[in-house]
């Protein structure tokens, strides 16, 4: 006897296939649990910040341009890649709320992960672009004009508390919507700083205060940027979401009564918000293989907030119930990680 239970898994490797076991059907599918961040409240939040961001950038180039400001460019720069996050943020959720069909059995919900690692990868490059200009003008500065420079960075300090409080209010379960949000905090900071030189140019007329904000606002654009690329990254190569340890997991379903060994278990991130688990289960003879599943799918529900799985549950033989025995006396090519009650 096995069962197979499959939350909408279709067409992903991690499953228990290979194993031979039957499809009971048992109708455990995901319907009413949306992982979709897209909703007509959320991409109008994101539309005001967005307009808001992009018109002052606009200003900001401008303005930066007749004061022979780095700074303000820079910011303008950092701006930028917070109006492409958010362009991205809103095309990802159209993109993720189309329906999965043909040979995308998961639809398009990675597409918001495209994006963040696509805007994670810009950050990264405008910081390395603005270092090396700031270093460039802290050897040779020119001049700038500390008032206009102020009075420009108290204004975006204020148009960034707007859009971060619009995004604020969007699903920031998203990884996207949750970079953009960072994105414009980090903006205010970078504003803050660039208010700072301004104010020293005005009072003091150190000009290579302009270069040092811009150097801050470079390492608050990497900081950002690693965080995205990092996370992003995390999701592709499939490594267990954060928080949660497949080992632990695999000693908890273990330890179930009636469970003679958990393996072939993966725990990876399908899209942000989406953690998704599939295991090979293994019980005794006497023991009724869908209520083992059913405990075992509400211990992960309720434990871990894992709620997409497939577990497939077999009997075990006669030589898996002896000491020593392994799942490769079960399983032609077992691959991921074994787990074994442990000895009362």
């Amino acid at each position: 006897m096995s069962q197979v239970h499959d939350h909408d898994h279709d067409a992903h490797d991690h499953g228990g296939s290979g194993h031979g076991g039957h499809d009971h059907g048992s109708g455990g599918g995901h319907a009413g649990h949306s992982h979709s961040v897209s909703a007509d409240a959320d991409r109008r939040f994101l539309i005001g910040a967005l307009m808001l961001i992009a018109g002052f950038m606009v200003g900001e180039v401008i303005v930066g341009l007749l004061a022979h400001s780095l700074a303000l460019i820079s910011d303008a720069g950092h701006m930028l890649t917070d109006a492409a996050s958010l362009v991205l943020a809103l095309v990802a959720m159209r993109l993720a709320a189309r329906p999965a069909r043909g040979s995308l059995t998961f639809g398009l919900k990675r597409a918001e992960i495209l994006s963040a690692q696509a805007n994670g990868i810009t950050l990264l490059a405008l910081g390395a672009i603005f270092t090396y200009e700031a270093i460039r003008r802290l050897v040779s500065p020119p001049g700038v004009e500390g008032g206009i420079v102020l009075a420009t960075a108290l204004v975006g300090i204020v148009v960034n508390v707007i859009a971060a409080w619009l995004i604020s209010r969007a699903n920031r379960s998203s990884l996207n919507v949750e970079g953009a949000y960072q994105h414009i905090l980090n903006d205010a900071w970078a504003f803050i700083a660039t208010a700072v030189a301004g104010l020293v140019v005005l009072l003091t007329g150190f000009a290579r205060a302009d270069a040092i904000a811009t150097l801050v606002v470079a390492a608050l654009m990497f900081h950002a940027g690693y965080g995205l690329v990092r996370e992003s990254g995390r999701i592709f190569l499939e490594a267990a979401p954060a928080g949660l340890d497949p080992d632990a997991i695999g000693a908890q379903l273990a330890a179930e009564p009636g469970v003679v060994e958990v393996h072939d278990l993966h725990v990876w991130t399908i899209t942000s918000g989406y953690p998704a688990l599939s295991a090979h289960v293994l019980v005794r003879d006497d023991q009724d293989c869908h209520a083992v599943r059913g405990r075992l799918e509400c211990s992960l529900r309720d434990d871990h907030r894992i709620e997409h799985t497939t577990l497939q549950v077999d009997h075990a033989t006669p030589e898996l119930l002896q000491l020593g025995a392994s799942a490769d006396a079960h399983c032609v090519d077992p691959h991921g990680s074994s787990h074994r009650p442990s000895a009362a």
